[in-house]
């Protein structure tokens, strides 16, 4: 029986339809990841700016494709460019925060120092402006339960490797890995992510615990003044396992202090400080 003019619209409308899903569907599937570790340098647009401290933002740069992830895993992060007025290059490591499988942009939490040539570019950024970066650089693949127990120690911008870490363990139901993570700072106001910090560590009791440790506090404040010392890490640490590790990421004087400086061009550099009375070697400690 001949189709009406009617049904054949109907099919017609259907083939589109599905064939439009279909097409996203697969689109989607073959979104690639935006690094993948080639070398290659990529402008990205800044979506969007919110101030979260006095001295600190969190940016957001879109990808071309809405569908495509970074390609980063935990832990690792992004080198970030610009060309000065003389045609320099100023080239800067950045951890972004947002989870590392969200589509279609990352979240960077950047502190500005006042003799910080990228951080004084950035804070200058408009929306619509653009950025280069490439990547992305693994520092330390994670594993699910990895270690039985994890502490974290970081002082300053140097928390964005260390919550991304947190972040990756905690999302993951089946990860039991527990974390101490021991935050150090100047004032209260400077402590970058304490409400999620706060929020994680109500959502997931005896799995993630966190210590704050500033250098003043005029009003009352829920953390030690004081640094992150001997005795501060002795009530956390069980000494040194094969069942645990220690990961470490803040200023130079927090690594001379607490593990040691790291060597040259990004190098582990030798064991020293606190940890190294301890008796923890750099099989047993990872520096940011």
């Amino acid at each position: 029986m001949p189709l009406s003019n009617a049904s054949k619209f109907l099919l017609t409308t259907v083939a589109i339809a599905g064939g439009a899903y279909f097409y996203s569907t697969y689109s989607a599937s073959k979104a690639k990841p935006l690094f993948s570790g080639d070398g290659e340098w990529v402008d990205l647009k800044l979506k969007a700016i919110k101030d979260v401290s006095h001295d600190a933002r969190l940016l957001t740069f879109e990808f071309p494709n809405k569908l495509s992830t970074s390609g980063l895993v935990t832990a690792s992060c992004i080198l970030a460019k610009f060309v000065t007025d003389k045609g320099s290059n100023v080239v800067r490591p950045y951890t972004p925060i947002s989870d590392t499988k969200q589509k279609g942009s990352f979240d960077l939490l950047i502190k500005k120092y006042e003799d910080g040539k990228m951080t004084n570019h950035i804070f200058g950024l408009k929306p619509s402006d653009t950025l280069s970066f490439k990547g992305p650089i693994l520092k330390w693949k994670w594993e699910p339960n990895q270690f039985q127990e994890i502490t974290l120690i970081g002082g300053g911008s140097g928390i964005t490797p260390l919550y991304q870490l947190i972040h990756e363990v905690l999302k993951n139901k089946e990860d039991k890995t527990k974390i101490n993570l021991l935050f150090g700072n100047k004032t209260p106001s400077d402590i970058l992510l304490k409400p999620e910090l706060d929020k994680l560590a109500k959502q997931h009791p005896g799995q993630f615990e966190v210590k704050y440790f500033v250098d003043k506090a005029e009003n009352e404040f829920d953390g030690k003044v004081g640094y992150i010392d001997k005795d501060a890490l002795k009530s956390v640490l069980k000494g040194p396992s094969p069942t645990s590790h220690v990961f470490i990421c803040g200023p130079p004087g927090m690594y001379k202090s607490i593990s040691g400086p790291k060597g040259p061009r990004g190098a582990q550099g030798e064991m020293g400080g606190i940890l190294a009375e301890l008796g923890y070697d750099k099989t047993q400690v990872f520096k940011f």
